[in-house]
């Protein structure tokens, strides 16, 4: 019996587990197997993401626009633009300039404008402030200059993209005085150049002001007004109008223009400036390069097809020239009565 009861318990000590349990402890070693691989794969794809992550950003960084080694002082004039209405592609990384030609009407800033424009890297963008709207009121003159410095503003001048200085052409009397205060900030904090302009005869200025205001009616190139032409023939028609000059406010109005110079001068002294006569660049083209070296572009030969209209002797040029010249003698201005330039 207790042989028998030995042997009973001896099998049942050596009985098997199931196969079925064993498959089961597989399937869940199997399981768990698996989802500690997904977990420690996504953990790595995490790392790997963010050192590509990672990679990304310093690219970018390295890729910031910098500026050139210049002087200290002269780094807030140079500007990267990220325009709206364009992508500047390759040129992104490519300094902007931001000047403003400040000047008076028929002193040749026009001609002078298109001399600039000529460079395959500047745009001028002409008189945007002789539209009143555009000078109501400070706010809408630095709206207006913030879209043209941003390179959002689009006309024919425009260079887009590769442009390396943008400006504009400002009569002293389109507002420019008026808000001198608040302008000249705004040139200070956006790095804004001033080019001045001016021309040295005034009474040359006087005539060719007379004449443009008489053409303006009388249109007398085919019943069409043109202040600037392009060919001799246009500015001999044109030459053939000769003023009289009202002697009585002729010392007035010299001094009035000679003021407002002045004031302007004075206004914006601050400002990062260069002052240049119309006079001294018909004599002296060479003074275009000094223009360049301001504007920090490459050094181009610098051309415009307008033609003068007004040329040799004021004498010529005057109706009641012997009632200016009696006026004008013994006076601070006795000066404008003599040739200043040849052409």
């Amino acid at each position: 019996m207790a042989d028998d009861l030995c042997f009973f318990i001896k099998d049942s000590l050596i009985i098997k587990p199931p196969k079925k349990s064993t498959l089961l402890l597989r399937m869940v070693v199997l399981i768990f197997s698996m989802v500690c691989g997904v977990y420690i794969c996504s953990i790595c794809l995490r790392q790997i993401s963010a050192r590509t992550s990672g990679r990304l950003l310093s690219v970018q960084v390295i890729r910031q626009c910098e500026a050139p080694i210049i002087e200290p002082s002269e780094k807030s004039f140079v500007h990267f633009p990220k325009p709206k209405t364009f992508s500047r592609a390759e040129c992104t990384c490519n300094p902007v300039q931001y000047f403003a030609i400040l000047s008076t009407q028929r002193s040749g800033s026009g001609w002078f404008e298109t001399l600039v424009n000529s460079h395959m890297n500047i745009t001028s963008h002409g008189e945007i402030f002789s539209v009143k709207d555009r000078r109501k009121n400070f706010s809408t003159i630095a709206d207006t200059l913030d879209k043209i410095y941003n390179l959002d503003w689009l006309n024919s001048a425009s260079k887009n993209e590769c442009t390396a200085a943008v400006g504009l052409k400002w009569m002293l009397n389109q507002g420019l005085l008026q808000h001198h205060v608040e302008i000249v900030e705004y040139f200070k904090d956006r790095g804004v150049s001033a080019i001045f302009l001016f021309r040295r005869n005034l009474l040359r200025r006087m005539i060719s002001i007379l004449a443009n205001s008489y053409d303006q009616n009388a249109k007398l190139l085919n019943g069409t007004h043109k202040s600037h032409v392009h060919s001799p023939q246009e500015a001999e028609i044109l030459a053939t109008y000769k003023p009289a000059i009202n002697t009585t406010l002729l010392i007035p109005n010299l001094r009035q223009v000679e003021e407002m110079v002045t004031k302007a001068l004075e206004y914006f002294n601050s400002t990062r400036h260069m002052v240049l006569y119309y006079e001294d660049i018909i004599k002296n083209r060479t003074i275009l390069t000094d223009v360049q070296a301001f504007l920090r572009v490459p050094q181009m030969e610098l051309h415009s097809r307008q033609v003068k209209i007004h040329r040799g002797s004021l004498s010529s040029q005057v109706e009641n020239w012997s009632d200016v010249e009696n006026t004008l003698k013994g006076t601070p201005y006795e000066s404008f009565l003599h040739a200043d330039y040849e052409l």
